[in-house]
């Protein structure tokens, strides 16, 4: 999918599509047969660009995606998407454009149903429970008057009812998780029970798929697995930033690095700018030492503070030319170590990936 423009661009995302169906099909593997699957596009596909990773997953038989918002699921449809796309948090604005575009709202309060009960128009909707996480959601005392509600508008088809996992991937924390996992379980039966109905049901993600797999139910929602951000070794990272080394500079001890001459040279050094910066995403927390990247397959520090857009780096123990490659994260330098350097998660080094960076797709 290389196109002309390709060759212009300094800073690229590679993202290669054969590693997100390998983690499509691993993820696959562990369910049963019958499980549907809902791919979690929305942020851009955690700043992979979800118009192409949605028809690639599309063509690999996913049944549905996950999106936050109805303008992330009209542009899906607006790029020939078919399959079912259910906005996470449709708002109370955009009732005409999920109408128009075939969209699925999830209702997770009394404001949400009455909008959408009132309008009369028939449409299929995903009911959210709060199971212990407390965000959104209708609470268990609430389920008599949500039942009672929607047997008065049969205009709203649960097609399903959903929840979210708090701390499926803290180890410490599983009684939560077993707790949240008991709570939604008691939910959907007194649900189905008041209304006479069997919707299918969906609360694990990609850590719950891996860890808890006997709670599959009929709907598992693949997110940051799909993108290869894992501690299991069978997911592919399926991203690589690589930009390049813009300028080489010496400077003679005493001499100061970037913004607020935060780094100032112990002895002469020699320094490479790389046209990267906090408005690509890179985040300025990694700077001053407190993060790398890789040249020649070494790690070399970052200094001084990151700018807008770029960086600096010190090539002093190594000897690179201008225009040679920088790998900002990739298999030496993997997302999953930088976030853990940063005491931050993979979801906002990625999803946090500035639109301007060319992505392309092999």
């Amino acid at each position: 999918m290389k196109s002309k423009m390709s060759t212009l661009h300094e800073t690229i995302l590679y993202i290669n599509l054969n590693a997100l169906e390998n983690n499509f099909n691993y993820l696959k593997s562990v369910l049963k047969s019958e499980i549907k699957v809902f791919a979690v596009v929305k942020a851009f596909a955690y700043g992979h660009g979800d118009i192409v990773i949605a028809k690639k997953l599309e063509t690999l038989g996913v049944n549905g995606f996950w999106v936050a918002d109805f303008e992330e699921g009209m542009n899906l449809r607006k790029a020939g998407i078919k399959k079912k796309i259910i906005i996470a948090n449709p708002g109370v604005k955009s009732y005409a454009e999920i109408i128009k575009y075939n969209l699925e709202p999830v209702i997770y309060n009394f404001r949400l149903l009455k909008l959408y009960g009132k309008k009369g128009c028939s449409i299929p909707i995903h009911i959210k429970f709060n199971s212990g996480m407390n965000r959104y959601g209708f609470n268990m005392n609430e389920i008599k008057s949500l039942t009672s509600f929607l047997k008065k508008n049969i205009n709203l088809k649960v097609d399903s009812v959903c929840s979210h996992l708090s701390v499926v991937d803290n180890k410490s924390k599983d009684f939560i998780t077993r707790e949240q996992l008991q709570n939604f379980d008691t939910f959907c039966k007194l649900f189905s029970s008041y209304m006479k109905i069997e919707p299918e049901r969906h609360i694990l993600n990609t850590s719950g798929i891996l860890r808890f797999p006997k709670y599959q139910k009929n709907i598992v929602r693949m997110g940051i697995g799909l993108y290869g951000v894992s501690n299991d070794k069978n997911l592919i990272p399926i991203a690589k930033l690589v930009s390049n080394i813009a300028q080489i500079r010496e400077i003679k001890k005493g001499e100061n690095v970037g913004y607020d001459a935060s780094f100032k040279a112990n002895s002469d050094m020699k320094i490479g700018i790389i046209p990267l910066g906090y408005a690509d995403g890179i985040n300025r927390k990694l700077g001053n030492k407190q993060g790398s990247v890789v040249i020649h397959k070494i790690h070399v520090p970052i200094i001084g503070k990151i700018s807008m857009d770029s960086f600096m780096v010190d090539i002093s123990d190594i000897n690179p030319k201008e225009g040679d490659a920088v790998t900002i994260f990739g298999e030496e330098n993997s997302v999953l170590d930088i976030a853990n350097s940063l005491g931050t998660i993979p979801y906002e080094i990625l999803a946090t990936l500035n639109r301007r960076i060319k992505r392309i797709y092999n």
